[in-house]
């Protein structure tokens, strides 16, 4: 009967990690608790400062999707989706706040599937010259136009997790900022970081 329960117990803390794996996990910062701590375990969670609210991760919305363009000379366009509101993550109802879409385009070698993604490990993307000129989309409201001034996307680290010795998805890690004019007014999104795990969010689009 011990044996029983220990199997059983053993089995359960499988199933909930399997499950915690395709949804946001958020580990407060030490220093700014409205953010998610820098982490690299494909916890489905990003962050940053955006002027004086916070562009958090929510439960209720798929954090990041990566979609190839091989039509567009061959494109990666990388998005976070979440909320942009005063204080911290879950506090919110869905539909309260306003929501936010952060899209980072640049050019990239042919990816065909979410494991070609190990080929973003340890790149610096610049988007003072590789965003697009409606970068961010919020709730209600026509995409701004941006003049990047400065700013980095960084892939710190691109590894490939494997549950059962069978190959899962990518947990993509790293961080950002942007320094831009938003309809000639200069907005700046500050202290990013995003943990997300990419399998069935990732898109080839010929």
């Amino acid at each position: 009967m011990k044996t029983n329960l220990i199997i059983f117990t053993s089995l359960l803390i499988l199933l909930c990690s399997c499950s915690d794996m395709v949804r946001t996990i958020f580990i407060r910062d030490d220093n700014d608790p409205n953010l998610p701590a820098y982490t690299e375990w494909g916890y489905n969670s990003f962050g940053a400062k955006y002027e004086w609210l916070y562009f958090l991760v929510h439960r209720n919305i798929i954090p990041c999707k990566i979609t190839y363009l091989t039509y567009q000379e061959g494109r990666l366009y990388f998005f976070l989706t979440g909320i942009l509101g005063e204080d911290a993550y879950g506090d919110y109802d869905l539909f309260y706040p306003e929501t936010m879409t952060l899209t980072v385009s640049f050019p990239s070698e042919p990816m065909y599937e979410y494991r070609d993604l190990l080929a973003l490990h340890g790149r610096v993307i610049d988007p003072l010259t590789l965003l697009p000129a409606e970068c961010i989309e919020r709730t209600g409201k026509a995409g701004m136009t941006v003049v990047p001034i400065k700013g980095h996307l960084t892939f710190r680290r691109a590894q490939l997790l494997r549950i059962d010795e069978k190959e899962n998805r990518v947990v993509l890690s790293g961080s950002f900022d942007l320094q831009f004019l938003a309809d000639d007014k200069p907005k700046s999104i500050t202290d990013g970081r995003f943990d997300a795990g990419i399998h069935t969010d990732f898109y080839n689009l010929d």
